[in-house]
């Protein structure tokens, strides 16, 4: 039973739902609009080259997204980068904070040179990449493969999605390298301590305390990234554009595609609905993981 106070107001449930009813319905609404109008839009033939062409369109959208090529060429472009940048960041930045953790001289500074590049916006890091790093002509890779004798490689067009991943890569290093760099120094020092008088060498010492330890990091880690890796657009955009041909589009500049260069917004919805539907798929699986890294 709720209780009342002199002054008229409420203790209990009531009044704890009357405080969270204003945040909790902005945020519902701050979701549900857009995400019912892309869903109407998606139903609509609305094509701004063909302001004639209106109406309800059904399922319509939907059917020559899936029976285009191109859809799937993006997803499978989405789901190797993501793949990729993920194992790259995982492993990389595992080995990373192993190492900073370690005293040697310098080592604030390393750090913080190894974070640094996390802060540097995407747009930027994509063109000091495409015109100081992989420049096929003045870039610091062809300098150095010159230097060995070997030949200069033109990273955007014969290695377009390895290039876009080497980018992203390093843009996502730094961040999985503080997280994980965070989590190791909880690490008890007796229980290495032990393990090393126990005669446990370096390997078996990571394989078995440090690398278990950092299992709910990981886990956190990947589930932070992977949101963010499924909306990857400006690192293409400014570099390859989505090229040669669809060998960069992913999912998010596919929409792009059909939003701003096709003026097709019915079908451009249509993709934002399906990139919705992928995005929560992978959300579940990863909530889900992570769990159960909770509770274990």
């Amino acid at each position: 039973m709720t209780k009342t106070r002199a002054a008229g107001r409420t203790v209990g449930g009531l009044r704890t739902l009357s405080l969270q009813a204003p945040a909790v319905t902005l945020l519902f609404l701050w979701m549900i609009v857009p995400l019912a109008m892309t869903v109407w839009f998606s139903l609509q033939r609305y094509n701004l080259l063909m302001p004639e062409m209106t109406g309800f369109a059904g399922l319509e959208n939907y059917r020559y997204l899936f029976t285009d090529p191109a859809l799937w060429t993006a997803m499978g472009n989405t789901l190797l980068l993501v793949g990729a940048v993920l194992a790259i960041t995982v492993v990389g930045g595992t080995l990373l904070a192993v190492l900073f953790q370690q005293e040697f001289p310098g080592r604030g500074v390393a750090r913080v040179l190894a974070i640094s590049p996390f802060f540097v916006m995407p747009t930027v890091s994509a063109l000091v990449w495409k015109n100081m790093m992989m420049h096929p002509s003045n870039g610091v890779l062809s300098w150095v493969a010159e230097s060995f004798g070997l030949p200069a490689v033109d990273w955007f067009s014969s290695l377009p999605l390895t290039s876009i991943i080497i980018i992203v890569a390093w843009q996502w290093l730094p961040f999985a390298l503080l997280i994980l760099l965070t989590a190791i120094q909880s690490l008890d020092d007796d229980q290495v301590e032990a393990a090393r008088m126990d005669g446990a060498g370096p390997v078996a010492i990571f394989f078995f305390i440090t690398l278990p330890h950092l299992k709910r990091a990981i886990s956190v880690v990947i589930m932070i990234e992977m949101i963010f890796l499924l909306t990857i657009f400006a690192e293409i955009f400014v570099t390859t554009s989505g090229g040669p041909g669809l060998a960069t589009t992913n999912l998010a500049f596919l929409i792009y595609i059909q939003a701003l260069l096709d003026f097709d917004v019915g079908m451009a919805s249509a993709g934002g609905v399906i990139a919705i539907i992928l995005a929560n798929i992978v959300a579940i699986f990863l909530v889900r993981m992570v769990a159960k890294n909770l509770e274990s």
